[in-house]
C-alpha cells in the first residue's frame, strides 16, 4: 500500500500525528524538493510523473508527500489509477483561500492551471472562480484571459496559504491561488451562441443549425470530439464550453490561428490540429463523436471518421450541395442513422419593409456506431 500524505505550507508541525506516524515509519519518503524541505528526514526528490512512477514502483511500500488535498486536482488521483493507495489529507488551498476570503466553498467554481493548457471556462456575471495557479506568472495569465472574454473582476492573489509568509498581493509568490469575482455580459452555455460572438468570414455553421447539430452529437463532460474541417470552430467549442474536449482539425493555417482565437474569447479549450483530413486524422485519440462540416467529398474522409470513432459514438455530418448530400444518402443506407433538411429563414431589409431572406438549406446525417 502506497500512503500519500497531503503537506501545507505550515510544515511538520501542520501535520496531524497520523499524518507525522506515516511519514516517521516510512521505509522511503517520495516527494518534490520542495515538499521534502517540510520534513525532518531524507526522502527521493521527483520532477516528473515518469519518475514518481519509477520511484513508487521501484518501493511499493512508501509515503508519497503531495501538497494540501492530495485528493484534490493533485497526485492522488493519478497514482491510485495504477497503484493501491491510501490518502491522509491537508487542510486544501481551496478551504484555506475560501476561509480567508469569507467565501462559503460551496459557492466557488475551482479551476486549476497545474499542468494543463490555461482556461477559465465559460464565464458567468456574479460567479467567484478560485484558480490553482502553475507559478508566479499565473495571475496575469487570469487577467488576460478575463479581458479576452470581454469580462471584467475583482482579482485577488493568495501566496503561501497557511504558511508563515501567508500574505494577499505583491509581491506573488509561485504557491498562489487566485481569487476571481465576475463582472461582465451574459452568455449562456446552451449551445446555439449568436453567430457573432465568434471572428468568422460568412462560413460558418449558423446558429440555428449549430443548435441542431450539437443536440445530435450529444455533448458530455469529458467526452471528445473531432471537429474535422473546423473553419471558424463554432461546433468544437460549444462542445467545449458543454464541458467537452475538443479536436479541430483544419488545413488552413489562417482558419486555426481564428479557431484558437474564438476558443479563448469564448472560454473554451481546443486543441487545433493543422492539416488535411483524412491524413491529419491518423495519429488523433479516439473519439467520442465527430463533426464533419464540410469536405464529404473528399476521398476517404468519412471512412478514416467511421474507423476511428468508438462504438456507441456519434457521427454528424452536413451538406449544403447535391455532390455531399448523395454522399450521406449512401453513407445512410449503409449504416442507417437519420437524414434531416433545415431551412432557415432571417428577417431581412426589402426596401424600406422587411421581409424573409431563406439562409442555404443544409441537409444532417446523424448516427450511432
Amino acid at each position: 500500500m502506497i500512503v500519500v500524505v497531503g503537506i501545507g505550507a505550515d510544515g511538520w508541525d501542520g501535520l496531524t500525528p497520523a499524518a507525522q506516524l506515516a511519514i516517521s515509519s516510512a521505509s522511503v519518503v517520495i516527494g518534490a524538493p520542495r515538499q521534502l524541505a517540510l520534513v525532518p528526514f531524507d526522502g527521493l526528490p521527483w520532477g516528473k510523473l515518469a519518475e514518481l512512477f519509477a520511484l513508487v514502483e521501484a518501493h511499493p511500500s512508501c509515503v508519497v508527500l503531495a501538497s494540501g488535498d492530495p485528493s484534490f486536482f493533485g497526485v492522488a488521483s493519478v497514482l491510485s489509477a495504477r497503484f493501491d493507495v491510501s490518502v491522509i489529507p491537508a487542510v486544501s488551498s481551496i478551504s484555506l483561500a475560501c476561509a480567508r476570503l469569507g467565501w462559503p466553498v460551496q459557492g466557488v467554481r475551482v479551476v486549476s492551471f497545474v499542468g494543463r493548457t490555461p482556461s477559465l471556462g465559460p464565464l458567468v456575471p456574479g460567479e467567484r472562480l478560485l484558480v490553482l495557479s502553475e507559478n508566479a506568472g499565473s495571475p496575469a495569465v487570469v487577467s488576460e484571459l478575463l479581458a479576452a472574454q470581454g469580462f471584467e473582476g475583482s482579482v485577488r492573489v493568495l501566496s503561501d496559504l497557511g504558511g508563515p509568509t501567508e500574505h494577499v498581493g505583491p509581491p506573488v509568490s509561485d504557491l498562489n491561488v487566485v481569487a476571481l469575482e465576475v463582472s461582465g455580459p451574459v452568455r449562456s452555455v446552451v449551445p446555439g451562441l449568436p453567430d457573432e460572438d465568434f471572428e468568422n468570414d460568412g462560413q460558418i455553421t449558423k446558429r440555428e443549425v449549430r443548435a441542431v447539430v450539437l443536440s445530435l452529437l450529444g455533448p458530455l463532460p469529458g467526452r471528445r470530439l473531432w471537429d474535422v474541417g473546423a473553419g471558424t470552430g463554432s461546433v468544437g467549442i460549444e462542445w467545449s464550453r458543454a464541458g467537452g474536449v475538443t479536436v479541430a482539425v483544419e488545413q488552413d493555417p489562417a482558419k486555426c490561428a481564428r479557431v484558437t482565437r474564438n476558443a479563448v474569447a469564448l472560454g473554451a479549450v481546443v486543441d487545433v490540429v493543422e492539416g488535411a483530413a483524412p491524413e491529419a486524422l491518423a495519429a488523433l485519440p479516439v473519439p467520442d463523436a465527430v463533426f464533419v462540416g464540410g469536405g464529404l467529398t473528399a476521398p476517404g474522409l468519412l471512412d478514416a471518421c467511421w474507423d476511428a470513432l468508438a462504438v456507441g459514438g456519434r457521427l454528424v455530418a452536413t451538406a449544403v450541395t447535391l455532390e455531399s448530400e448523395a454522399v450521406l444518402l449512401a453513407w445512410q443506407g449503409k449504416h442507417g442513422g437519420s437524414l434531416t433538411r433545415l431551412s432557415v429563414q432571417r428577417t431581412a431589409p426589402v426596401g424600406s419593409f422587411t421581409g424573409w431572406k431563406p439562409m442555404t438549406t443544409v441537409t444532417l446525417w446523424a448516427v450511432t456506431k
